[in-house]
């Protein structure tokens, strides 16, 4: 096969392949994503990459060899996996722990080291799989739980690869995600792609609050600065093969099957329930409603059949064998408790019905409930309402369903809320035809526009602005050529300037304020050391720590020193005030912001000569987003018309009058000499200031990839220290 541009991963293959007396059986499955990749097919090519759904336990080397020529033939690579892979990867981590977790089954989750670990082992078989084929022009696509820590193994070892996933289930809050143990390298995983997919923008934000609270990683407009990446969380809701059940109800087969359900129903009301036998599907309280309807309501009897349609789904877990004993116990109460000789209330089926069956079901059913407790999307709610073509039928919809979102005509009701079923299902019944038709009709023009195939171009088509965003943030990044240029210029220079801030740009930040904390290590000192001892060379750390702290840091290099953002400056041995602002506005705010630190677990306040700063860096991202903004606000309302500014910076809100900044200390220093090389480097608002007083042809360098007036950018500390050692190598 030629290299594909798109490579489509997923834990299953759309071909299941079993053995049968001896032989390889291929036999194709159906499904939502299979469409979609179908549609696909028509304007470029791809590969599909999963599991063909047999163990390795029953494959001898030829058989694997077989399979591959097989599926070689229509785009499909296999990933073959044991039957302990299946037991602990599928049954055990992903259908075990991450399924009921993220449906918000917490106490059916299974948490095992050994799950988790083979989980990895598993994706790291199809990480190998994809490098067969993917290049860094390639775009890859990754579905599904099953592999969500794939996207990161893939980008590890392709950079600039295109990388997408989508997650086809709810991605839950984080009071539910935090009970993951693995949360972080699941977090971590999924950052690894350049758009990550979901099917409701509460999902997506679910998601977003996960990422902060586990790494800290704050989002602009639903997009993550990763390293030097751009990530960003989008909303693509899954539709259907709207024409293909729009159009079924014309074809004889689907017409030979309602005429039997006529004659089997007769003139009875057809209540419809269609689910994968899962114990998010709310089969369970559903079928409780029915059971109180009846009671409530015995003028339906004999009138109204329930129609209950359970697929079969892991049959091997156990959760799911007790879920089928209780739901059959649950079918025989309700028959044994109401049915008679000419009625059975229930009609029971634990089957995969032909597309005909179902089809027909569709059209002759009156009402259809669709009622989970939890999921993703539901396709049976779309499927219903666009076979539903010059016919009448009413949808009930759980609003713990991703498509409720989208079909605001159908009639919402809880899941848990029996009485509000039962209310749902009496209104149905004695809706009027014309009312019927008018919010079919509504949601079928809706559903026929977005459908299964537009769903696959428009996320391979946000995967591709993904990229483009990401090679726009590359532009301006500190290139070998442009250290080159700077190096140059620095070794011809005769008199240099280097002013650096320190925190988030010569050293990390760190939780503790504390100076001790936060000491140069030494690399970082001889980095320095090298630096200010070469001649011609001035260096200037320029930070907001007070300047206490600096001095015994630094006190034994000969290095200057600007202290409080621009308040101190101790450039020949000795502090000098630039600021004789009085201090009594201090007094004014204090109580404030001691007030907001007692009910603020976490935060910290500094107190510097020329100003206070409120730490909220070890706060609760969210109570910090909330809390932060009030102080600002109660501050701002009591020092109007002041000279005092709040200024946001990286987890701090800093209190200090305006016209003290790193820009004015800057200019003041500039104006000392002519300095023929210049250079800044920072991280933060306050370097803001710093780099647009720079002279023209300075070089500046932010820490950073967010905006900024710095003509360049890296992407960490440890990118500052490899570039200074360049400079100081650079003239011996």
């Amino acid at each position: 096969m030629a290299t594909p541009r798109l490579i489509v991963v997923s834990n299953r293959l759309p071909i299941s392949v079993s053995k049968v007396n001896g032989k390889l059986v291929f036999q194709p499955s159906q499904g939502g994503l299979a469409t979609a990749m179908s549609s696909l097919g028509k304007t470029q090519d791809y590969v599909w990459i999963g599991w063909p759904g047999i163990t390795t336990n029953e494959l001898t080397a030829e058989d694997k060899k077989t399979i591959r020529k097989e599926l070689d033939k229509t785009g499909l690579y296999p990933v073959f996996l044991s039957a302990k892979q299946v037991e602990r990867f599928y049954d055990g981590y992903s259908n075990g722990t991450i399924w009921p977790l993220f449906h918000y089954f917490q106490s059916l989750a299974k948490h095992h080291e050994e799950f988790f670990d083979e989980y990895k082992k598993v994706n790291k078989l199809f990480q190998a799989a994809v490098l067969k084929y993917a290049t860094d022009q390639s775009q890859i696509w990754i579905h599904d739980y099953h592999l969500m820590v794939l996207p990161k193994m893939l980008r590890d070892e392709l950079p600039d690869a295109s990388i997408g996933f989508f997650l086809h289930i709810p991605f839950p809050s984080y009071e539910i995600f935090r009970l993951l143990p693995n949360r972080k390298e699941i977090v971590e995983g999924l950052l690894g792609a350049d758009l990550v997919g979901f099917h409701t923008y509460d999902y997506a934000r679910h998601f977003l609050s996960g990422v902060l609270r586990t790494l800290g990683h704050d989002n602009t407009l639903s997009s993550v600065m990763v390293g030097d990446r751009l990530v960003r969380a989008d909303v693509f809701p899954i539709g259907i093969d709207y024409e293909k059940f729009a159009l079924a109800s014309k074809s004889d087969a689907v017409k030979t099957e309602i005429a039997a359900l006529k004659k089997t129903f007769n003139d009875q009301k057809i209540v419809l329930s269609v689910d994968r036998l899962d114990y998010s599907k709310g089969i369970l309280e559903r079928l409780d409603a029915f059971d109180y309807f009846l009671e409530k309501n015995q003028r339906w009897h004999k009138k109204i059949v329930m129609v209950v349609i359970a697929v079969p789904s892991r049959i091997a877990v156990d959760a799911y064998q007790h879920m089928r004993e209780e739901i059959e116990m649950a079918v025989s109460r309700v028959n044994g408790k109401y049915g008679s000789v000419d009625w059975t209330p229930i009609t029971y089926q634990y089957k995969n019905l032909p597309f005909e069956q179902l089809m027909a079901l569709y059209g002759r059913s009156d009402v259809a409930l669709v009622t989970p407790l939890r999921d993703g999307m539901n396709l049976v709610a779309k499927e219903y309402i666009a076979s539903k073509q010059a016919k009448c039928g009413v949808l009930i919809i759980s609003e713990m369903a991703g498509v409720a979102d989208e079909l605001p005509e159908a009639t919402r009701v809880n899941p848990n809320d029996r009485e509000g079923i039962v209310r749902a299902m009496e209104a149905a019944l004695k809706m009027p035809p014309a009312e019927q038709r008018r919010r079919l009709t509504a949601m079928q023009s809706r559903l026929s526009q977005y459908t299964v195939g537009r769903w696959a171009h428009d996320f391979i088509e946000q995967l591709s602005k993904a990229k483009d965003r990401r090679s726009a943030h590359d532009l301006n990044l500190l290139e070998p050529e442009i250290v080159a240029e700077i190096l140059g210029k620095y070794k011809s220079a005769k008199k240099r300037l280097l002013m650096l801030d320190y925190d988030g740009t010569l050293t990390n930040f760190v939780s503790d304020i504390r100076p001790h904390s936060s000491k140069p290590s030494n690399k970082l000192l001889r980095i320095l050391k090298k630096l200010s001892h070469t001649a011609g060379s001035e260096v200037m750390i320029v930070s907001g720590r007070p300047r206490r702290a600096l001095e015994s840091w630094f006190s034994k290099l000969p290095l200057g020193l600007i202290a409080e953002h621009g308040a101190w400056i101790n450039d020949h041995n000795k502090w000098t005030a630039r600021s004789d602002y009085p201090a009594d506005w201090k007094d004014a705010i204090l109580p404030i912001l001691e007030a907001f630190t007692e009910r603020t677990p976490g935060a910290l306040i500094e107190k510097k000569n020329f100003s206070l700063v409120w730490h909220y860096r070890n706060v609760t991202p969210e109570l910090a987003y909330v809390r932060k903004a009030s102080l600002k606000h109660d501050v701002e309302k009591q020092l109007r018309d002041s000279e005092i500014e709040v200024f946001q910076g990286n987890k701090i809100l800093e209190f200090k009058p305006r016209f003290i900044t790193k820009g004015a200390a800057a200019k003041a220093k500039l104006s000392e000499g002519a300095y023929d090389f210049v250079l800044a480097i920072g991280d933060d608002y306050t370097d803001e200031d710093l780099f647009a007083a720079l002279p023209v042809g300075a070089f500046s360098i932010k820490v950073g990839l967010s905006s900024s007036n710095a003509r360049y950018h890296v992407t960490s500390v440890e990118e500052v220290h490899n570039f200074l050692s360049k400079l100081g190598a650079s003239i011996e």
